[in-house]
């Protein structure tokens, strides 16, 4: 019984990361999506309102991380980590 849930297990997971990497986001786009990360870290840097809260891997300076991240994730899950880096620089701006 032991051996047949573990072998279900493993057949679960072997899915899981096929599916993750048939639906990941393409290296083009990954390239763009990291230029993009970067010129917003930047933007929040450069901005006192917003520089204080930008810590963590959302906000690294290393185009490496965001494009690695990237490549793993589908690309809605990208757009709306752009996205949340958006908001977060309107807010800090406007807020």
């Amino acid at each position: 019984m032991l051996r047949m849930l573990t072998s279900a297990a493993l057949s679960t997971a072997a899915l899981t990361v096929a599916l993750t990497a048939a639906n990941a986001a393409p290296p083009e786009f990954c390239h763009d999506y990291a230029e993009a990360a970067i010129n917003q870290v930047r933007a929040a840097l450069a901005d006192p309102r917003c520089a204080g809260a930008v810590h963590g891997p959302r906000w690294t300076s290393d185009r490496r991380v965001h494009f690695q991240w990237c490549l793993s994730q589908p690309i809605p899950a990208v757009e709306a980590e752009r996205g949340a880096r958006g908001g977060y620089l309107h807010a800090c701006r406007h807020g």
